[in-house]
Order: structure tokens, then sequence, then C-alpha cells
């Protein structure tokens, strides 16, 4: 794509679209719900989550055609990641930057195309949620509402993904670079990048947000506290007695 086509953040929007570690996966029912809705909501035979890669654009989440990706030079989603604002084309074939589109000439003869940008906090904008129609129209103020909110949901969706994945991995990160927690076999305490053993409890609610309560269960309340097992299992039996 000729470089006056690329937005002006377009490194730093690469950079964002890539920690969410999602291009190239398999189909997941919160963004095809999401697809399904907007295709519903707007009667639209076609409905996309399309993110712009540095050469293509990929459907994450896709109703109404079969292909997985297409070249960006021929995506109408790479021109919609230049503004916040949603892109309408009523109809493109009297658009003069799609009338000679493959997408527009041939399958799927693409002729309505709303696009709303997937904006995160950043002001990046990874790609979009869209609706295709094969007859020229115009969305209503209702169904462009409709498309902005689940284009919030999904971003929301991007962002709980890349939060999860950074979790898993900060849990997973020893000072080694094995990528591993080291917890003792007897007491499961984990080790600290500075060989300090502490409470796996403690050590996880110091690499992330998570809080922790305590209780006891059942295996190590026979084993430790026997007596007040058969306090309660008196109790029950006393309970199933009663008429």
């Amino acid at each position: 794509m000729p470089s006056s086509l690329l937005p002006e953040n377009e490194a730093e929007r690469i950079n964002a679209l890539n920690e969410y570690r999602i291009l190239g996966t398999s189909p997941e029912q919160s963004y095809d719900d999401i697809t399904k809705i907007a295709a519903t909501v707007c009667s639209a035979p076609i409905a996309l989550m399309s993110l712009v890669d540095v050469d293509r654009q990929w459907f994450k989440s896709k109703v109404g055609v079969d292909i997985q990706e297409t070249p960006r030079d021929w995506s109408f989603c790479a021109h919609a990641i230049h503004s916040s604002d949603p892109l309408i084309v009523p109809d493109a074939t009297m658009d003069s930057r799609f009338i000679d589109n493959p997408l527009v000439c041939g399958d799927p003869q693409i002729r309505l195309y709303a696009g709303f940008p997937l904006e995160n906090t950043a002001s990046l904008r990874v790609g979009t949620l869209c609706v295709i129609d094969r007859r020229p129209r115009y969305l209503t103020d209702r169904e462009c509402d409709v498309m902005k909110a689940l284009a919030r949901q999904v971003v929301a969706f991007l962002e709980l993904r890349k939060k999860s994945i950074n979790l898993i991995e900060s849990f997973c990160t020893h000072s080694s670079g094995n990528r591993m927690i080291s917890t003792c076999s007897y007491c499961r305490k984990a080790q600290d990048q500075n060989g300090e053993w502490m409470h796996l409890d403690k050590y996880l609610s110091q690499r992330s947000s998570l809080k922790f309560t305590h209780g006891i269960c059942d295996s190590c309340i026979e084993q430790h506290f026997p007596e007040v097992l058969d306090v309660w299992r008196s109790e029950d039996e006393l309970k199933a007695s009663e008429p």
C-alpha cells in the first residue's frame, strides 16, 4: 500500500495490534456473537470483525463470507482506520476510491460498506467492525448507534485478552528466563527473582491485582481437624433423624 495511504501512527498501530496476539487464532464465540448481532440489527448479509495488518486485512469473525483475509490494498477497512468516525459508503460504485475495487467489481459485490473503527484508549485503530450489503443504501441512526456500541465491546474483549495474556506471563516469568514459577515441592512456597521464598498467594498478589481469601478444604479438615469433622457429621446425622 502506498505510504500516503498509511496512518501517520502506522508503526504504533501495528504494534498495538500485535499486542493482542489474535491474528491467525481460531474463531471465538464472543466475537462471533457480535458479528451475528451486527448483521441482524443492520439487516446486512455480511458482517466482519476485520483487523488491518501490515499487508492484509484478516477476519477474526465473519458472517456471510467464506474468505479469511484479503490484500490490504483491497480493504475498505484500511480507509476506515484513518478516522475515529465511521466510514459509511452508501454505494461503492459511485465512490472513486472503490469503483475499481475487486470486491466491488466481483464477489461479494460490495455496495453499502459501513465500517466502525476498533479504537483503543491510545486512539490507535486496529481494524473495524463492519457491515456490507450488495445493494446501495444507508444505515439508520439507530443502526449506527448499535454498531458503535458493538465496536466498543469488541475493543473491550481485545483489551481483556491482552491483560489476561500479560497476567499469565507475569506469573510464568522467572528471573532465570525459564518462564516458570519455582515452587517448593513440600510447602508450595514460590521463589522470587531474589531467591526469597514466600507463600504462593503473596507471590501472585505482588505481581497482579488478584486478592485472596482463605478457607480449609475438606481433605485438610479431615487430616488436621478430625474432631471438628466428627462434630459436623454428628450434627448432620441428628438433622437427618429429625422428623
